[in-house]
C-alpha cells in the first residue's frame, strides 16, 4: 500500500519558497536541513494527521552532484510551486518490481533520519513528474513528529494530468486516499489546506 507522506514545493531559492507559501497559508516555516547527496535543502511545515509539507531548493553552498538531482530540480525554474506529491510504502522494493519507472532505490540521510527513496536516473518522475516518488523510512524517527503544529490539515490533492485517467489507473487498489484526486487537464498539483485562517490553496 502507499500512503501520502508530504507534499514538496520547488524553488529556485528557499527564501522565494517560504515567502511563497508563508504568505499562501498565513503560516511560518521552521528549519529543516541539508540533503547531501543531492546539494538541496529545505523548509519544513509541520500538518494534522502525520502529513508535512517541504519547500526544497538546490543548496548554492553545496557542491553539484555528478548526477541528476531529485525531483527535477536542475531543470526547475520560475516562481516555486508545488512540484511534487511523496508516498510511503513499508517495502520499497517490493512497490519499484510494480512500479520499475519510479526510479531505484537510493539510501539517504539527514542528522539522524534514514530513509530509502526511489529516483529515477534522469530525475525525472513518470507522468511528467506526477507519479509521487516513493520512500520508505527506516525505523521510527519521522519529520512530521518534530514539528510545531501549524494547525493546518491537507483537505484535497488535485492532481491534474491530460491523461488523468491512466496515471490514477498506475496505482490500481495501491492508494487508498480519498484526499487525492485525479482531474483531466493541464500538468499540475494543487493542494487545498484547512488552516486557522480558512481554506488556503498552494499550486
Amino acid at each position: 500500500m502507499m500512503r501520502l507522506d508530504h507534499l514538496a514545493v520547488a524553488a529556485e531559492s528557499l527564501e522565494a519558497g517560504r515567502a511563497r507559501v508563508e504568505a499562501a497559508l498565513g503560516l511560518r516555516l521552521q528549519p529543516g536541513g541539508q540533503h547531501a547527496h543531492f546539494g538541496t535543502h529545505n523548509l519544513l511545515l509541520g500538518l494534522e494527521d502525520g502529513l508535512y509539507l517541504e519547500v526544497i531548493a538546490i543548496d548554492p553552498d553545496a557542491p553539484a552532484p555528478a548526477y541528476p538531482r531529485w525531483f527535477d530540480l536542475d531543470r526547475f525554474s520560475g516562481d516555486p510551486r508545488l512540484h511534487n506529491w511523496i508516498c510511503a510504502v513499508d517495502d520499497l522494493d517490493g512497490a519499484l518490481l510494480r512500479h520499475p519507472g519510479a526510479g531505484q532505490a537510493v539510501d539517504l540521510a539527514r542528522g539522524d533520519l534514514r530513509w530509502r527513496m526511489a529516483v529515477p536516473g534522469s530525475g525525472v518522475l513518470p507522468m511528467d513528474n506526477l507519479f509521487p516518488a516513493l520512500i520508505e523510512w527506516q525505523g521510527a524517527a519521522h519529520p512530521a513528529a518534530r514539528l510545531a503544529p501549524s494547525g493546518a490539515r491537507l483537505s484535497r490533492l488535485v492532481v491534474s494530468h491530460p491523461e488523468a485517467a491512466a496515471l490514477k489507473a498506475m496505482f490500481g487498489p495501491e492508494l487508498q486516499d480519498a484526499r487525492v484526486v485525479f482531474e483531466t487537464g493541464p500538468t499540475g498539483l494543487r493542494a487545498e489546506f484547512e488552516t486557522p485562517h480558512g481554506l488556503r490553496v498552494i499550486e
